[in-house]
């Protein structure tokens, strides 16, 4: 019977490997590009052979692995929350930041500026334990629909970069996400939708504190903010969490462009690749003046530094899972 399971396997073998790692892609540059990069730092035999354990790629999360217009999926779960608190308790909200966000008015709440965002995530993130917290927020995205789309946020994953992902993984690289949402946030569900475990997500932080609740022992989410994991603060934050500097860099906007240019700028083999939002038809199109995702000055860059740009709109067939192709 061993012999006839090997005997199957070894003919199977040549089907598997011809199978497109990446179907969801269009065969283009930017999939060939990828394609072949990723064979030659995985093969013993080539020259940009990348050992193992240094094969490691970050991602950013906010319109990279999912959608982000025409608000951060995170905020519109804070609004949220806010309404449930509002109704329960009126007068929780009890400043003009707080009364904005109950009554779903985004315009009031930016007019308060960082310090009025930094109220309302503490108003309604503040004083829960971190398991509880990210319960409540996958419970949440267990229902939470798109606000313009027909479609649940967690389907707006990206189909094309979670097919990416996993073919890094079975290549023998570590997939990590750094995005500037929320840390806690984003651990409430990236593992079942991108298969990337709490421990390599690195995102923004609230303070937190140990205490003993009710005579058991919790780690809580406290006011204030620890860390901004963005922009600058990107390659702090791998180098805080990851311990070394990825060979693989993926982002869609201005927010990544110090990870792009501190992964890529590194010995040896090196990718760094930039989502373009080029799709109104299927998705939205926006760079330069758009409020969210703002691409300006990594896409001027990009030439000359080698990233490759992926435009939606012509080198992916399909944008996210079960979405008619093109």
């Amino acid at each position: 019977m061993l012999r006839l399971v090997l005997a199957f396997l070894a003919m199977a073998a040549p089907a598997v490997a011809q199978t497109d790692p990446l179907p969801s892609w269009n065969d283009s540059d930017a999939k060939t590009a990828i394609l072949d990069f990723v064979a030659a730092t995985a093969d013993p035999a080539s020259p940009s052979f990348v050992e193992p354990g240094d094969r490691i790629a970050t991602f950013d999360n906010d319109g990279t692995l999912w959608s982000e217009q025409p608000l951060y999926f995170q905020f519109l779960y804070v609004l949220d929350k806010a309404k449930q608190l509002a109704a329960a308790d009126p007068a929780w909200a009890a400043t003009p930041v707080l009364k904005a966000a109950a009554a779903g008015d985004v315009h009031g709440v930016i007019a308060g500026g960082m310090e009025g965002l930094v109220e309302l995530f503490d108003a309604t993130g503040s004083g829960t334990p971190v398991e509880a917290f990210r319960d409540d927020a996958a419970r949440w995205l267990a229902t939470a629909k798109h606000p313009e789309k027909d479609r649940l946020l967690v389907d707006m994953i990206y189909q094309p970069m979670v097919e990416l992902l996993e073919y890094l993984r079975a290549s023998g690289y570590q997939t990590f996400i750094v995005s500037g949402g929320g840390i806690e946030f984003i651990r409430a569900f990236a593992e079942e939708e991108y298969g990337i475990p709490p421990p390599q997500v690195v995102g923004s932080e609230g303070e937190l504190d140990f205490e003993m609740v009710d005579g058991a022992p919790q780690v809580m989410r406290e006011k204030g903010v620890a860390f901004v994991d963005d922009g600058p603060g990107k390659p702090v934050g791998i180098a805080r969490h990851i311990g070394q500097r990825p060979i693989f860099v993926a982002g869609n906007s201005d927010g990544d462009l110090e990870m792009l240019q501190w992964g890529t700028a590194g010995d040896g083999a090196r990718m760094g690749i930039i989502v373009h939002h080029t799709d109104a038809a299927r998705e939205w199109a926006y760079d330069r003046d758009s409020h969210i995702g703002r691409l300006d000055k990594a896409l001027d860059l990009a030439p000359a530094e080698g990233w490759i740009v992926v435009d939606m709109a012509r080198d992916w067939g399909a944008i996210w899972p079960d979405a008619p192709a093109q």
